[in-house]
């Protein structure tokens, strides 16, 4: 399951993409964000050695932002041998989860990303979801057509899957991107639906499927909420999702995530 690569406009992206969360101690970690600052963020070379026990066990793509300490440990890893597609997230601000201002997140230097993450193997570009949540659709449009001048895919990433699927067709020309970023999981955690019972998620994937769009799922674990077991089993039964981002904090997550995923 997401084994494979995504062949796609003429690029390969592999299906399962290492994500960053852990790796920059996203607050949204709770109390465990202060141990991934210590243990990862504020040690390069421990996130290195992260990297590379996920690839090791076969992940040849990885989310990155422009952050300077997660730049070298992908390049620590990199000068080890461990090559990955990227998957960039432009535009990324230091912004509170719980009480965004999206006005800051609009004064990212997005130009700045994508001219960084141009000189990268880099077959996707999405933009982060804190720009595209403030629903600045001039703004986003702008950002969606310089990443395509670049020649590299591009594509969304949202907070709020259930809102801003629903704004999308009416605010975008829909051909400005192929990708779609969304937090996805069994509990519907981090996600802007409160019950994702049966008929909930129907009406949900029905409106997903009609943006006909390559749908990225993350938070697939639901920030550590769920077992990997459990999270993998909901992906079995999901035929509306192209490719996952998962976060793994230590060596042996990534070589337990990762074995695991292999099983399904």
């Amino acid at each position: 399951m997401f084994l494979e690569d995504m062949e796609y406009k003429d690029k390969s992206i592999p299906q399962t993409i290492l994500g960053y969360g852990p790796f920059i101690a996203e607050p949204y970690f709770g109390h465990r964000a202060r141990l991934y600052q210590l243990d990862l963020y504020d040690n390069p070379h421990a996130t290195a050695e992260v990297i590379k026990e996920a690839y090791n066990h076969g992940i040849r793509a990885i989310n990155l932002i422009n952050d300077p300490k997660l730049l070298e440990a992908y390049d620590i890893a990199v000068g080890e041998g461990c090559e990955m597609k990227v998957i960039a997230t432009i535009g990324k601000t230091d912004i509170d989860y719980l009480n965004p201002n999206y006005e800051i997140a609009k004064e990212a230097d997005w130009d700045e990303d994508i001219e960084l993450f141009s000189t990268y193997d880099c077959p996707l570009m999405l933009v982060d979801e804190f720009i595209t949540d403030a629903y600045d659709w001039r703004l986003t449009s702008r950002i969606l057509e310089r990443i395509n001048e670049t020649g590299s895919l591009s594509g969304l990433v949202t907070a709020f899957p259930s809102k801003t699927t629903d704004l999308l067709a009416e605010n975008l020309d829909m051909d400005l991107f192929d990708f779609y970023m969304i937090p996805l999981n069994s509990i519907s955690y981090m996600m802007d639906i409160n019950a994702f019972n049966a008929s909930q998620r129907q009406e949900f994937v029905d409106r997903l499927l009609s943006l006909n769009k390559k749908v990225i799922a993350t938070r697939v674990l639901a920030a550590g909420v769920l077992k990997p077991k459990e999270a993998f089993t909901f992906f079995k039964n999901v035929d509306y999702v192209d490719a996952i981002s998962i976060g793994v904090a230590k060596i042996e997550e990534a070589r337990e995530d990762f074995e695991l995923l292999k099983e399904f």
